[in-house]
């Protein structure tokens, strides 16, 4: 298992969600990100989820 940070940023840079969570492939993680966006209501924002070795997964602008 891998851990995995999902970021959610407002539009003036500052945090709106820093969160970390355990996933077994990037395609698990990228789900599981995904997935926390929708039920947080944040899916619209600037967001990032990245591995703990700093691999992008999942981004959006």
């Amino acid at each position: 298992m891998g851990v995995y940070v999902l970021t959610v940023f407002e539009k003036d840079g500052s945090k709106a969600l820093d969160e970390s969570f355990e996933a077994a492939t990037e395609k698990e993680a990228k789900a599981k990100g995904e997935s926390i966006l929708q039920e947080k209501g944040l899916h619209e924002k600037t967001h990032r989820c990245t591995s703990t070795a700093g691999k992008l997964v999942l981004f959006q602008r």
